[in-house]
């Protein structure tokens, strides 16, 4: 970490421990010890702002869960908010909680509307810590997101192997995330340094986009563009992946090297039945654990200690992710971050999802 930007932290830390004292008195938790003999944590408010339930299910189903688990035991009050994909929301939200008051604010960005709210955050000296999403903060936790992208792109390289394609000689599509999302760009960093290593290069990269919908529009209208050839798509998360497959199976072309990430439940059936080659999974638990480690750092007047740094100065903690193919599918679910049930209902192609899960050990 650049000096600067720790003492900026420090200083941060400070004002929010400042903060917390001076709310001790009006009806905040009390302190929690750790039963270790350390001292307690800080009790204060922990204030969440989550971005909305379309691009990932992962915020409602998993993050508001583990964050709200990991912040109360740890003492705090906590206000955690979505923002439906909605910026003005976001903003409205924002101040909301400020008024009410926060000892630190932990936000998933929207297009850009935490950048307003993390400022008005550091007028008051509370301190903010950009989560899973990039933006200038006190801190920034995530997991490696270049990383992610490596995998992905790895994915696809593998898929090609698996069906006897020179990389040098495939049609491989992009299919990114919306560029607004600064972890976008960071995804498709690491998947074509992979990618344009092994020779490939993208017949068609329609404006990224989280959308199942639109990507599924977008690739086969890009598809139709390149007269139906197709070996690999590169795309940015199992949601963009869905509608990329929908495609596929609509013009019964199988064959093709699929990534994503996230693990979602279209996701794990996807890859079961053949339709996408793997899925970078994120635990979410480890990445909303790291986060509540930080922000009681923070409220203690400590200062994390990160292992990179953004661009823009701002110390990373990056939580490592896992590739999952179809042998994984039953690590995510022992993991409780999806259900068997769920999982093997019903059909995809004519393919029993419940043979599929017998066949690999998904229970």
């Amino acid at each position: 970490m650049k000096k600067s930007a720790f003492l900026a932290a420090a200083a941060l830390s400070g004002a929010a421990a400042l903060l917390l004292a001076g709310c001790a008195g009006s009806g905040t938790p009390a302190a929690t010890s750790s039963g270790d003999g350390e001292e307690p944590a800080a009790a204060g408010r922990a204030c969440v702002i989550l971005p909305d339930a379309a691009s990932s299910p992962r915020w409602e189903n998993f993050d508001r869960k583990y964050l709200q688990e990991g912040l109360e035991a740890a003492g705090f009050e906590v206000d955690i908010q979505n923002a439906q994909g909605d910026t003005s929301k976001y903003a409205t939200i924002g101040d909301q909680q400020l008024t009410q008051g926060c000892g630190v604010m932990l936000l998933v960005d929207y297009n850009g509307a935490a950048v307003g709210v993390a400022q008005k955050a550091a007028d008051q000296g509370i301190p903010v810590i950009a989560y899973d999403r990039p933006f200038k903060a006190d801190y920034y936790v995530s997991f490696d997101n270049v990383e992610v992208g490596r995998m992905e792109g790895q994915t696809v390289l593998d898929g090609l192997e698996a069906a006897g394609v020179d990389p040098a000689d495939a049609a491989v599509y992009y299919m990114g995330g919306d560029p607004a999302d600064g972890n976008a760009a960071m995804f498709r960093s690491g998947a074509v340094e992979v990618m344009e290593a092994a020779g490939i290069t993208a017949v068609a990269e329609p404006k990224g986009v989280w959308d199942g919908g639109i990507s599924q529009t977008n690739f086969e209208q890009a598809l139709t563009d390149n007269g139906g050839k197709v070996d690999g798509v590169w795309a940015a998360n199992d949601t963009n992946a869905d509608g990329v497959i929908k495609v596929l199976q609509d013009q019964d072309i199988t064959g093709v090297a699929v990534s994503g990430q996230d693990a979602n439940l279209e996701g794990l059936r996807n890859i079961l039945t053949g339709w996408q080659t793997a899925t970078v999974y994120k635990p979410v638990k480890l990445e909303a654990d790291k986060a509540v480690e930080v922000a009681i750092a923070l409220l203690n007047g400590e200062s994390p200690t990160a292992d990179q740094e953004l661009e823009d100065g701002t110390p990373y903690i990056a939580v490592t992710p896992q590739l999952v193919g179809p042998e994984q599918v039953k690590d995510v679910v022992a993991a409780g971050d999806a259900s068997a049930d769920e999982i093997c209902t019903g059909e995809i192609a004519g393919v029993s999802l419940a043979d599929k899960c017998a066949e690999f050990g998904v229970e």
